[in-house]
């Protein structure tokens, strides 16, 4: 079953009277979308409304599958207006759409349904006609919403700043305004997208629309803020954020964004530590940056890191990614890995699991499903081959830092955290 995704925002009441005024000139349903084809408004029926149509209507919102097979087909950069095909099993009539632009900002889809593709010149006139006005109205509106919004977007940067000044300024007018609630605990997410095919501007409003339901939940109130390619969700709770909560929340964020950019986005999610209150919530923002690097680096965390559960991969990923590379791997871990006979890599993973369960040989062994007196034998190859001894806690250290590291180093990522 599909996610139902919320709707952009309720059309004001001059795009209403537009949409309405262009459909009752072609006698034809008119649906206005924003940029990732979320429900904005809609002009009555003319005996052509579809599932997809009916379910816009009646509950104002879209199925996650919908918005894809539209984005798919590239509205968002077109140059002029077009046809979008149907399909018999998503339930949608072909439709005639035209992306709304204004100062080379695009601010929405006007879409016209047509099921037979039979639009005459006066008609596809009409409505380049109407779609000037609707665009011209929605920029208007947008401007005033950025006017209105231009505070609330510096603030939560002005509070994650590493300047002390700067986060005691942004605190001092939460308590004279109040935009914010001066709870005791703080937690602050952060999503990053990679370099994405999509046009300048739709990653912004992507994000901004995956995050912004969140600034308000059950548990927590927050603020957001975007830039081009990632974005920060700060959330302030009277109780403790329920650890459960906040990964459903970043799953349903990653699926979000899933649905709104291309598979090029790749878009990571980072959970920063709880923090006490807003004055330590800028700590949560650096740990959030290192956790949204560990999902981007170990395809085992699914694109989701949290901050508690990295371990000691939590120290190693604040390293520079120029200095993260080969060269950091100990000398006799290398030498195990480049152990004669294609036997490296089953030492490796005797080795991991050896210093997984604290040197205990009979849990290991157990582990690895193999007899006490060959993991006995696998240990000696390990010592003679590293030179290190496996009874000395420097020398474990020594190991098990170098397997961490190149967990790091490896496509698949994987290790396990503790």
């Amino acid at each position: 079953m599909t996610e139902r995704l919320q709707r952009a925002r309720v059309g004001s009441d001059a795009l209403q009277k537009l949409v309405e005024e262009l459909a009752e000139r072609l006698q034809r349903s008119v649906v206005l979308d924003d940029p990732l084809v979320r429900f904005i408004c809609s002009s009555r029926h003319f005996e052509d409304a579809d599932p997809v149509r009916i379910r816009s209507l009646l509950q104002g919102l879209a199925d996650s599958e919908i918005i894809r097979y539209v984005l798919d087909q590239g509205v968002a950069q077109w140059a002029k207006p077009g046809y979008i095909e149907g399909r018999d099993d998503l339930g949608l009539l072909p439709r005639y759409c035209v992306p709304l632009r204004e100062r080379g900002h695009l601010l929405g889809l006007l879409m016209v349904v047509s099921a037979d593709r039979n639009l005459t010149v006066d008609e596809t006139a009409a409505i380049a006609r109407s779609a000037q006005g609707i665009a011209a109205q929605m920029y208007s509106e947008h401007v005033a919403e950025q006017a209105e919004e231009s505070g609330a977007q510096e603030l939560p940067w002005a509070l994650l700043d590493t300047s002390p000044t700067a986060r005691r300024a942004a605190q001092q007018q939460i308590l004279d305004t109040g935009v914010l609630p001066n709870a005791p605990h703080a937690v602050v997410s952060v999503v990053q997208v990679a370099r994405s095919h999509e046009p300048p501007g739709q990653v912004e409003i992507a994000l901004r629309a995956a995050l912004e339901r969140f600034r308000r939940t059950r548990w927590a109130h927050g603020a957001v803020a975007v830039t081009t390619d990632s974005a920060v969700l700060l959330q302030l709770s009277k109780q403790p954020p329920d650890p459960q909560e906040l990964k459903e929340q970043s799953r349903r964020i990653v699926e979000a964004l899933d649905t709104f950019l291309d598979a090029a986005a790749a878009p990571v999610l980072g959970i920063g530590g709880r923090q006490t209150g807003v004055a330590e919530a800028w700590v949560s923002y650096e740990q959030a940056l290192v956790a949204a690097r560990a999902a981007r680096r170990m395809p085992h965390f699914e694109r989701v890191g949290e901050w508690e559960e990295l371990g000691e991969f939590a120290v190693l990923l604040q390293l520079p990614d120029h200095a993260l590379n080969a060269s950091l791997l100990p000398k006799p871990l290398r030498a195990l890995l480049a152990a004669a006979g294609g036997q490296g890599h089953r030492l490796e993973e005797t080795l991991q699991s050896f210093l997984e369960h604290a040197g205990s040989v009979p849990r290991t062994a157990e582990a690895l499903h193999i007899h006490r007196t060959s993991l006995y034998y696998r240990l000696r190859q390990i010592q003679e081959i590293t030179g290190l001894d496996l009874d000395s806690g420097a020398d474990r250290l020594v190991l098990h830092l170098g397997l961490r590291i190149r967990a790091l180093l490896q496509p698949d990522g994987h290790a396990t955290a503790g």
